[in-house]
């Protein structure tokens, strides 16, 4: 199991990260916070109905294309 690592602090936005072993997580040397990332799942929307999904406008040929 690997673990995905943050490119930025979520606190400052420096990218001078480092693993913090007491927490499992990750300290900013810049702002000096510890913290951890958790991923909780994908979100995924139920899929759309067909009544859902808007139709195509239709040309009338009286437009210029």
């Amino acid at each position: 199991m690997s673990r995905v690592v943050p490119y930025h602090c979520p606190y400052c936005g420096d990218e001078d990260l480092r693993p913090h072993a007491e927490s499992k997580g990750y300290e900013c040397r810049s702002c000096a916070r510890v913290f951890t990332v958790r991923f909780h799942g994908l979100a995924f929307d139920e899929a759309p109905t067909p009544s859902a999904i808007p139709a195509p406008e239709e040309e009338t040929g009286d437009e210029p294309h």
